[in-house]
């Protein structure tokens, strides 16, 4: 690689929010909090999944790949930034750089298929619950889980790739928290429309094609839900689903904004708070939102953490 591209000998300088003083002790004191209660709650979710039998059904078996991914996801961008707002060093390397912006955007992909195929789980389990064993099989569990992280990776080394292959110049301070496409190609010092019109249109697909499924899933089962006559059965249903659409509406809420406007609208500012949102927030709110409305999670919290786990 050109030394001139990317600072390839000293690495990248991250500003994060070294312009707020202030904000950075407050902001190091929120995360530290955020990240051990996101270890907490998507460690609870995998363990219990593994513990409870009632839990070892398609649908936890995705939670626990989501709540694995979140994992992923957090611990390659907040310890670092914990150290920075700490100390005066700001500085990453450009391996770890390159590293770090796969990752993000492996696990952000994989993360937007992964929800997409739970909307599927859901949609055979309140529509075709007599058929659900037999359609959501463990093979096919496993395969579309899998096939979920190999898009997800897959899409991201092309992206990495060509995101590093732009001319930086020299330019090496990134203005953000972390290794971010938007912020990089900021730095470039050539014309990045082609590159730009690329990530958008990439975007667009890895963004809609799980949202078209998503909103398909929900229309089946909105109108099955409505064909039952008990309240009861119908609020069983909705709630079955519930706590799958809050975690959507939130992911793909920040994930639409940050990559789906134009960049000539794209606020640094901005940027870095919704990044804040998509890295910390909803890893961290996601187990809560299940585990606070599905009685099989508080359930077996209660059996494993109160009266002791009894597996007969």
């Amino acid at each position: 690689m050109d030394p001139k591209n990317g600072s390839s000998f000293t690495g990248f300088i991250l500003l994060g929010f070294s312009d707020r003083p202030q904000l950075e002790r407050v902001l190091f004191v929120v995360l530290l909090i955020f990240y051990l209660l996101t270890l907490l709650g998507n460690t609870s979710i995998i363990a219990l999944s593994r513990l409870d039998p009632h839990l070892q059904t398609p649908m936890y078996f995705f939670l626990s790949n989501l709540s694995f991914l979140d994992l992923c996801y957090t611990t390659s961008t907040v310890p670092q930034l914990l150290v920075h707002l700490r100390g005066a060093d700001k500085s990453i390397s450009f391996a770890a750089c390159v590293a770090q912006l796969f990752v993000a955007l492996g696990l952000g992909c994989t993360e937007c298929i992964l929800l997409g195929v739970m909307a599927f789980d859901r949609y055979a389990a309140v529509c075709r619950p007599l058929h659900y064993t037999v359609i959501m099989h463990p093979r096919l569990c496993a395969l579309m889980a899998s096939a979920s992280w190999f898009i997800g990776f897959a899409n991201a080394s092309l992206q990495t790739v060509l995101i590093f292959l732009v001319p930086l110049c020299g330019r090496n301070k990134i203005d953000h928290f972390f290794c971010e496409v938007p912020p990089l190609l900021k730095l470039a010092c050539v014309d990045t429309t082609v590159n730009e019109s690329e990530l958008f249109f990439v975007s667009v697909i890895i963004l809609l094609i799980p949202v078209a499924l998503i909103t398909l899933s929900y229309g089946r089962i909105v109108r099955a839900v409505l064909r039952i006559k008990s309240a009861t059965g119908q609020r069983k249903a909705f709630g079955t689903c519930g706590s799958h659409l809050t975690v959507v509406s939130l992911f793909y809420g920040t994930a639409i904004y940050a990559y789906l406007q134009p960049s000539n609208n794209y606020s640094q500012d901005q940027g870095k708070f919704i990044s804040l949102f998509y890295t910390i927030v909803t890893p961290m709110v996601n187990p809560f939102i299940y585990t606070l409305r599905n009685r099989d999670v508080t359930g077996a919290m209660r059996k494993v953490f109160c009266g002791g786990y009894d597996s007969r």
